[in-house]
């Protein structure tokens, strides 16, 4: 079963799901959504809408909530903080986990998030296009903070919730845009 409560932010309506007590979902209102495939009984009789529910008492969704609460209070809440269980790609938890490594209000470039995966994944190189295909995937937005990721000429591009809350989202960090982060022996 996966449970999905709403939260009001000053970005508007942001949506969250829980499944298995692990966060899976964090998307604003109107964004795609990419969770899990929910698989059902052999026989396919269930519905999708029989394996959501709404729950607002949801221990995992609330501690999100206060989560979200504390980041927009400016208060840098630490994502070890919640129980994340981000669905997809071996290639796209790779890209989500490096990306939980940009500090609050650093950013980084397509390209050397690119040369990171490539050096991790021992390859020569690695195009900046795949590292946006798998942020675009990101199931956990915020919280994984794909927001962080900027263009090689620091131009804002590509954001699943759009580029008015990228940009709302680096102001409130109060990013500098001229000053990329550097991943640990790079």
């Amino acid at each position: 079963m996966i449970y999905t409560t709403s939260h009001q932010s000053v970005l508007g309506e942001i949506r969250l799901a829980s499944k298995d007590h692990k966060l899976i979902g964090l998307w604003f209102l109107g964004q795609t959504i990419h969770l899990p495939k929910l698989h059902t009984e052999s026989t396919n009789t269930k519905s999708i809408t029989q394996c959501i529910q709404v729950k607002h008492d949801d221990a995992v969704l609330l501690h999100t909530k206060q989560w979200l609460q504390q980041y927009f209070a400016k208060k840098n809440p630490s994502i070890n903080e919640l129980p994340l269980d981000p669905h997809g790609s071996v290639f796209g938890k790779l890209v989500w986990n490096l990306i939980t490594q940009i500090p609050y209000g650093e950013v980084c470039s397509y390209g050397e998030l690119a040369k990171e995966v490539a050096k991790q994944t021992h390859k020569n190189a690695m195009s900046a296009q795949a590292i946006g295909g798998a942020l675009k995937r990101n199931p956990i937005a915020i919280i994984i903070p794909c927001h962080r990721v900027i263009g090689t000429n620091k131009k804002l591009t590509g954001y699943a919730g759009g580029i008015d809350k990228k940009t709302m989202l680096l102001e409130h960090e109060q990013s500098d845009l001229e000053r990329l982060y550097r991943f640990k022996n790079s």
